[in-house]
């Protein structure tokens, strides 16, 4: 990364970047231990007030979920935790779902969906359905109605929220109010300008997001529920929020998609993050992390109005 993209970054984050692990998604279990290692690092959230389960809902295998429960709470949500399809657990997606609960006022489900290379497609996307459907049907026990329940993600996460709502629309699924979709990883591609231009930014880089496509497809073909930047056609979806980082590899194939949604009719809200990296939200002290947690929770509790 050259000094002038560094002097860029938003007020906190160049400092952190070199506190970021590697993420050398060539090595799994190591890029495993890393984003937990960092995870533990961040300050803890105060749950105080929030009630916490742990259970197993139905798939098969059965997947396993945290259900957040605020105080109060209109609608509910069903999160996607990030790492590449790779990383990531219910561990380290903890203070992101507390947040989110607290900030939107609502249930979320936290999916611990299987990981690739172990589990290559669809074995995430089978676990995220899963999860949204046991949600659908228990919505009464969720404290709300099948009617106000989002699906949503970061980065893999929310490729794979993108996903879940392309199959519950075609398959007559269940009903999907709102998509929130944070730095979205959609395109297996990867031709994208920001895909082929960014190979130094920090935490995901262009060949790093390319592993993580390998991971995850194996030797399945690619397709719309894998890559839903693939998906012919993107009408009748439910309403969506976007978010995109600026020197993200996957900044592009974001963009693009809230794009195409917009051109088929679907209510969308898109915000570029200026300053912001791939992931750089971790960085909780900086101002722009406080504003995108901040939205993450509003744009939520609108949706689900």
């Amino acid at each position: 990364m050259t000094s002038t993209t560094a002097r860029r970054f938003a007020a906190g984050l160049a400092d952190a970047v070199a506190r970021f692990p590697v993420a050398d998604l060539s090595d799994p279990v190591t890029a495993r231990r890393d984003l937990a290692a960092l995870a533990a690092a961040a300050p803890a959230p105060d749950t105080a007030g929030m009630t916490i389960e742990d259970r197993t809902v139905p798939g098969e295998p059965g997947v396993p979920v945290r259900i957040y429960q605020p105080r109060r709470a209109s609608g509910a949500l069903v999160w996607l935790h990030g790492g590449g399809f790779v990383m990531g657990d219910l561990e380290t997606e903890h203070p992101w779902a507390v947040r989110l609960a607290q900030g939107a006022g609502a249930v979320v489900v936290s999916v611990g969906y299987r990981r690739a290379p172990e589990h290559p497609f669809p074995a995430a996307l089978d676990d995220a359905y899963a999860a949204m459907a046991w949600a659908a049907d228990h919505a009464a026990d969720l404290g709300t109605d099948s009617d106000h329940i989002a699906i949503g993600g970061h980065a893999a996460g929310a490729g794979l929220a993108a996903a879940v709502a392309l199959r519950a629309r075609d398959q007559r699924g269940p009903s999907i109010r709102y998509q929130l979709l944070n730095q979205p990883q959609l395109d297996d591609a990867q031709t994208t300008w920001s895909a082929r231009t960014f190979t130094d930014t920090p935490f995901m880089t262009r060949d790093k997001a390319a592993a993580s496509w390998r991971h995850y497809l194996g030797s399945a073909p690619a397709c719309a529920y894998a890559a839903p930047a693939r998906a012919d056609d993107l009408a009748g979806l439910p309403a969506a929020y976007v978010a995109s980082a600026e020197f993200d590899p996957n900044r592009d194939e974001a963009i693009e998609y809230a794009q195409r949604l917009l051109r088929a009719g679907v209510p969308v809200e898109l915000h570029q993050w200026a300053g912001t990296f791939h992931g750089s939200a971790a960085v909780v002290s900086a101002e722009v992390s406080r504003l995108q947690i901040a939205e993450l929770g509003a744009v939520l509790q609108r949706g689900l109005a």
